[in-house]
């Protein structure tokens, strides 16, 4: 989401495709808007606009529940950023395909599209 938004060259078009697709159901978690706006306030990343005002109206946010903190318990330290670990554990306990380019992702028994 943070390529998409950043209109970043580095996405790949069919993701780019599928996040504006109306018809796809899409899920972002809280916690990517959180780290958008802390790269945001570090001055890491630049957006023209509040990210409420970017966001596709028909992406489901998804909460962070007790549940995915507690399967991190589960999770090896393949990667050790806070985010996408919970990303990763989100995804797993929700049954949901994470889009990413990163291969340490691989690591994980998580449903993968993209890089």
């Amino acid at each position: 989401m943070l390529w998409h938004l950043a209109d970043n060259p580095k996405l790949n078009l069919e993701i780019s495709l599928l996040i504006e697709n109306e018809s796809h159901i899409k899920y972002l978690s809280i916690v990517s808007l959180w780290e958008i706006e802390l790269k945001r306030n570090i001055n890491k990343l630049t957006l023209a606009e509040p990210i409420e005002n970017l966001l596709p109206t028909e992406i489901i946010i998804t909460p962070l529940k007790i549940e995915h903190i507690g399967y991190l318990k589960n999770l090896p330290f393949h990667h050790r950023d806070p985010f996408d670990r919970i990303l990763i554990s989100q995804a797993i306990v929700e049954g949901y395909t994470l889009v990413t380019d990163d291969n340490a992702f691989k690591q994980y028994e998580v449903t993968l599209w993209g890089g």
